[in-house]
């Protein structure tokens, strides 16, 4: 087979192939196979018909048609391949010649990942914040835990954020009618928390017990969705809270210290191991957007066009606006999949089977199944090449995490190796609170 390929464009190029016809002959009795298969010649049994009475009964045409139908996407493969060719959309394929007994040709013009030059890694530079918390966010911290351990006491004065309310509410339709998802009684509720139903916090701001309050409601989803509704709120009850004092005995009803020194060092401590952890987040983003500025990359227009199209085809609202936010979108896809695909290429980064059962254990629980369940899933989606390829760039961009050089805000260096392994195991995204003392 001999294919050439010529650039007409950065993203697009015309592949000229041609097929000598000895080359054919393995697609030349898949075609008399699956022909066989079809017709019914009394005298012999289906399948197993000879190639010459198949030439006799549907024509020799008929079976170079099927032949070519099997190669032509065989010999396009093999093509891209030799000639180290990345594409990105489907090929337009242009059968140019077929000669039976000398060779198949064919043109083929797809869109492709266009040449680029990946920067030296070590010479990258990322900032993060710093990972020591300031004493406000300790405090901020220790008075959250301050505030399970507070009582609440009934206040005779108007609500305001921060208090805890007692209410009872009613929703019903203009005609009057009662919406039983709507009704409750004796609910508590912290206000300015946002909550509760839309709009709540707004109308209760200010109310005191016993009053009465009404606002409009528009549910998005359910029975009711996009039908106004009248919702009514009575105040039952106003509470605030009352913290216990920050002292020695707090800390040790609350943790298992013996001093507020002891136990805001405990908060200090896990806040720097969270704080250690948003760092790796923040410098993976950040060096993501350092790539996608550095290294200046067209994009097929036709693949583009493609996507935003199928996104609105699915009945998004096209405004001028929309269209514009989901191309740029589309635009710093691709050329993020460019540029991580490329690095991972260069640096053969490949994914074992045990980095996908793990990928697919911490997907699984976004899906609500169990990992089993969504490995059958995306098997039977055919989607498993893409998850792997999610893998692949994961990992292309921890490795140049890696060379490149990361400081906090103040300067200080920030070793993410031995970062990952402080961290290592189950991730943190909150602060547990410290452990009861003991009784």
């Amino acid at each position: 087979m001999k294919s050439d390929v010529e650039a007409l464009s950065p993203t697009r190029v015309k592949l000229t192939i041609e097929v000598p016809f000895d080359e054919l002959k393995p697609s030349m009795d898949i075609a008399y196979s699956r022909i066989a298969k079809q017709v019914n010649v009394p005298g012999f049994r289906k399948g197993k018909v000879p190639a010459r009475v198949i030439e006799q009964r549907v024509g020799r045409g008929a079976v170079l048609e099927e032949a070519i139908n099997d190669a032509v996407p065989k010999a396009y493969e093999e093509a891209l391949r030799a000639n180290n060719v990345v594409p990105v959309g489907r090929p337009e394929v242009d059968v140019t010649a077929i000669e039976d007994g000398q060779n198949l040709a064919f043109t083929a013009e797809v869109d492709v990942r266009p040449e680029f030059e990946l920067p030296d890694f070590a010479s990258l530079r990322i900032e993060v914040a710093d990972a020591m918390p300031s004493e406000e966010e300790v405090t901020t911290q220790v008075d959250a835990l301050r505030t399970r351990f507070a009582s609440l006491t009934e206040v005779d004065r108007v609500c305001a954020d921060g208090d805890v309310l007692l209410v009872d509410i009613s929703g019903a339709t203009d005609q009057g009618d009662e919406i039983e998802d709507l009704s409750g009684t004796a609910l508590s509720y912290e206000l300015g928390t946002d909550g509760m139903l839309p709009g709540f916090d707004d109308a209760m701001r200010g109310a005191a017990k016993d009053e009465t309050r009404t606002f409009d409601f528009t549910p998005e989803n359910g029975d009711w969705t996009g039908v106004t509704l009248t919702v009514t709120a009575v105040v039952t009850s106003v509470r605030e809270r009352e913290l216990p004092a920050l002292d020695d005995e707090f800390a040790q009803l609350a943790s298992e210290f013996d001093t507020v020194a002891e136990l805001r060092e405990d908060v200090r401590n896990r806040l720097v191991r969270i704080k250690k952890f948003e760092q790796g987040a923040e410098a993976r983003g950040k060096l993501h957007e350092v790539l996608m500025e550095q290294i200046d990359i067209p994009v097929p227009d036709g693949v583009i066009a493609a996507e935003v199209s199928d996104h609105f085809g699915d009945g998004h609202e096209a405004t001028e606006e929309h269209r514009a936010e989901v191309e740029s979108q589309a635009r710093a896809g691709l050329k993020s999949q460019f540029i991580l695909d490329k690095i991972a290429e260069v640096e053969e980064v490949s994914v074992g089977e045990t980095e996908l059962s793990a990928w697919l254990v911490q997907q699984a629980p976004q899906y609500g199944l169990a990992p089993d369940a969504f490995a059958q899933a995306l098997v039977e989606a055919g989607q498993v090449p893409m998850a792997i390829q999610d893998i692949r760039r994961s990992k292309a961009l921890a490795l140049v995490l890696e060379q490149a050089t990361v400081v906090d805000a103040s300067g200080n260096p920030v070793d993410l190796k031995a970062l990952a392994a402080e961290l290592r195991g189950p991730q943190i995204t909150e602060i547990p609170a410290p452990e009861a003392a003991d009784e």
